[in-house]
């Protein structure tokens, strides 16, 4: 790979990537079964308002008056906040796995993510994202959402890094097209094996590969 192109910096996306989705649709199913909720109305009132709440017009508070407290509940909000913070869960392997290639390479580590504040600030903090990550390009900080391309470029434009040595590492298609379309070279995430290949090729060994790699040598 020539320098120019090398990689000095990399994109990641939270839920699916480094976490579990901190609320998405599944996580909506799971809460009408919990609460006895009408899951027809709550997907439909989640959908309506979760862009909002994502760009960071609506606060938590907000976004439940919206989709789940319109009217009198057998159970508080404190109790639904909860049930919806402990939907996040690590991928542990993945964590690890940028951390040592930020720590090998001393990678700048941005996140580029769509969240609500307070669920992204819960997930920021419980895993820890701030030891390793440098930037937070949070849907709820910058006012953009993808697919909105203009939030790449304010990532970009922040860590004043060219797009050509950027790897962004994403489980939606959409948005691995729309950043590969920016100049950005992208991973569509589908499992942590396959990852660790797509970033060798591009010139991001993990301790892991190393070892392989040398094993094979010693046996040949």
């Amino acid at each position: 790979m020539k320098k120019a192109n090398k990689i000095i910096c990399m994109f990641l996306d939270i839920g699916g990537v480094l976490l579990t989705d901190g609320w998405s649709r599944g996580a909506s199913k799971m809460a009408a079964e919990m609460f006895n909720l009408d899951l027809e109305e709550l997907k439909k009132r989640h959908t309506e308002a979760l862009n909002t709440y994502e760009i960071g017009k609506f606060t938590l508070e907000e976004f439940l008056d919206r989709t789940v407290f319109y009217e009198k509940r057998s159970f508080t909000p404190a109790q639904f906040r909860k049930f919806m913070f402990a939907r996040s869960k690590p991928y542990p392997k993945m964590i690890d796995l940028v951390r040592r290639l930020k720590a090998r390479y001393r990678l700048k580590i941005v996140v580029v993510s769509n969240e609500g504040r307070e669920l992204n600030e819960y997930r920021i903090h419980k895993f820890k994202l701030d030891e390793f990550v440098d930037f937070f390009i949070s849907s709820c900080f910058v006012r953009l959402r993808k697919p909105d391309a203009e939030i790449f470029r304010v990532a970009l434009d922040t860590v004043r890094v060219p797009a050509n040595q950027v790897v962004y590492i994403e489980n939606t298609s959409m948005f691995v097209q729309i950043a590969e379309s920016l100049g950005i070279r992208s991973i569509l995430h589908t499992d942590y094996k396959s990852t660790c290949a797509k970033l060798a090729s591009f010139g991001l060994e993990s301790d892991e590969g190393v070892i392989r790699e040398t094993s094979v040598r010693k046996k040949d």
